[in-house]
Formats: structure tokens, C-alpha cells, sequence
């Protein structure tokens, strides 16, 4: 008898961490897509599940989707996240690069 593995098991999970530094600046790995942005609020989707990060004058400086990485600097006040998993292929950047 073959064994069932869950659908959830099968996905490979990407490597996900955070770096801040001095609250300037913000390096997040593991990303799979940003769903907005502006100068108060990022919402990127990790591994991890939905981040939102909050401050002033929060500007993206670099976004590679092929390896994850997200850097950005600002004021930057909360990092909080939600239970949605990444849904990469949904956000801004997806759509803008089709």
C-alpha cells in the first residue's frame, strides 16, 4: 500500500529570515512576491506566510525573485505577519512582469 504524502509536505519550503539594521534598513530572503507598496506599508508574501512592514519612507531597494531577496530602508516601526501562506503569482510585481 503506497503512502499519501499531504499536499502541504510536497512544497519545498524556501529558506526564510529577516536582517534589520538600526531599524533603517531591511533585508527578508525567502519572499515570493511584494502585493503592495508605498512609503508607509510593504506587504511581501514569504515561505512564512503574509508580512507587512510599517514605517515612513519605506522604499524598496532591491527585489530578486529568482533568489527571494527583499531589501528596503526607511523608518521602519512593525513587522508583523499574518496566517495567509505565500501565494506567489498574485501580487503587483507578478503581474507587472508577465
Amino acid at each position: 500500500m503506497a503512502m499519501m504524502i499531504p499536499e502541504e509536505n510536497k512544497k519545498t519550503q524556501i529558506p526564510h529570515s529577516l536582517i534589520l539594521e538600526n531599524r533603517k534598513g531591511l533585508t527578508a530572503t525567502g519572499v515570493s512576491n511584494v502585493d503592495s507598496f508605498n512609503e508607509q506599508t510593504i506587504v511581501a508574501y514569504t515561505s512564512m506566510g503574509e508580512l507587512t512592514i510599517r514605517g515612513e519612507n519605506l522604499s524598496i531597494n532591491k527585489l530578486n525573485m529568482e533568489t527571494g531577496e527583499l531589501t528596503l530602508e526607511g523608518e521602519i516601526s512593525s513587522m508583523s505577519y499574518s496566517d495567509t501562506e505565500s501565494q506567489g503569482g498574485s501580487g503587483f510585481f507578478s503581474k507587472l512582469f508577465r
